[in-house]
């Protein structure tokens, strides 16, 4: 059995007037709020925890990012109980060709939605399982023996073509005119392990903050809100969104 503290917050930052961020922790939706779950394994099949940076101007991203996280919760709270990691992978992958449709189908609807899109990076728990996705460049991280190692790869021109330094145009996402829209799924329950920590953010966080400072805060403790206040103190050019994840 393994206890999850988890913390999150979400802000606009010091520079945007409207947040396309949102986060889902379990039941509840993170948007210039912040949140704090207690959750155990023993007591639960099944856990999501998943942040989305919406993309396509004024609301529209606000809305991708909203559409979909919803969604998500709804049809992960339907999946059947106790399928195999085979089988839940299949699931996921379907999931990720009809959210893209569904986005991609609003935009056509109503031309002030059009080509709105999403990241998504999320956490999971599920049938005694732990899973990680992601689809474009919000980020998971593992704080683990005091160092910290990005899990996820970020779907953008800048890692595409080798570039330290980070584009924000990225390469794949949900909607945003993405025909072929992808997630990368990995079961990953041999990495989670009591004292580690698990951190999902947007790229207002790793833009503003250096890897080497956010390793440094975690060590010492450091909750969601704090992430997001050191992005904010570096000039908050973008919306920040942190979920933090403590493995007991």
């Amino acid at each position: 059995m393994l206890n999850l503290n988890i913390t999150a917050a979400s802000h606009v930052g010091c520079v945007r007037t409207n947040n396309e961020d949102m986060l889902l922790v379990g039941d509840s939706f993170v948007r210039n709020s912040r949140t704090h779950a207690l959750v155990s394994t023993n007591d639960t099949d099944r856990y999501m925890i998943a942040l989305a940076d919406g993309m396509g101007g004024h609301n529209s991203g606000e809305v991708a990012s909203s559409d979909v996280l919803h969604n998500l919760q709804y049809f992960f709270s339907d999946i059947p109980a106790g399928l195999k990691p085979g089988d839940f992978n299949e699931t996921i992958f379907e999931w990720g060709e009809s959210i893209n449709n569904i986005i991609d189908s609003k935009g056509h609807a109503d031309p002030k939605y059009r080509d709105m899109g999403t990241t998504l990076v999320a956490m999971a728990y599920y049938a005694g399982e732990f899973y990680w996705m992601n689809c474009g460049d919000s980020r998971l991280y593992r704080l683990h023996d005091g160092k910290l190692m990005q899990l996820t790869t970020d779907h953008s021109l800048s890692n595409l073509l080798g570039s330290p330094k980070h584009s924000n145009v990225i390469t794949n996402c949900i909607g945003g005119g993405c025909k072929t829209s992808y997630i990368d799924l990995v079961q990953c329950s041999t990495d989670v392990l009591a004292g580690d920590t698990f951190m999902l953010c947007s790229d207002g966080l790793t833009d503003m903050v250096e890897d080497s400072l956010i390793e440094k805060m975690l060590i010492e403790g450091y909750d969601a809100t704090s992430l997001c206040e050191a992005a904010e103190d570096a000039g908050g050019l973008d919306n920040v969104s942190v979920i933090i994840i403590q493995v007991e």
